[in-house]
């Protein structure tokens, strides 16, 4: 089975005064702004790291459901959140390090069979394999 999804970008002018849009192929993205300042300085928006991050936790919280499910135990909520590092390194910025936050409530779950889990889950996801950077993790199960 191969898969092919797209998103774009159209980027007009310099580094720090240019603006650009990103899109998706679905259109749930549709050209949403993003800048050198909604990157670099904070200005509220998008931009790539957080877009890298959502990607990183909804594949995550599919391929936790995706191992509980071959062990029998279905998730009532999995939540996770991918925080990207965006850091300064020789020659550039690089993505050096993704934390995954992850919460999830399994009814039936013991700690050990969820650690277990969620740790296969990390290095299973497709986007986690993605990377060349350090992905760790914190995983709780709730009550």
């Amino acid at each position: 089975m191969s898969i092919k999804k797209s998103g774009s970008a159209v980027w007009q002018g310099g580094l720090k005064d240019g603006k650009g849009t990103v899109s998706t192929q679905s259109g749930v993205l549709q050209d949403v702004p993003y800048s050198f300042a909604k990157r670099f300085e904070g200005e509220a928006g998008s931009n790539p790291e957080e877009l890298i991050g959502a990607a990183h936790a909804s594949c995550y919280s599919m391929a936790l459901s995706l191992i509980l499910g071959e062990a029998g135990l279905t998730a009532e909520r999995i939540a996770t959140e991918a925080k990207v590092s965006l850091e300064e390194v020789e020659g550039g910025f690089a993505i050096s390090a993704i934390h995954l936050d992850t919460v999830a409530k399994i009814p039936g779950a013991d700690e050990a069979a969820f650690q277990d889990a969620a740790d296969k889950a990390k290095e299973g996801c497709p986007v986690s394999k993605l990377f060349n950077a350090e992905i760790s993790l914190s995983a709780k199960l709730e009550n």
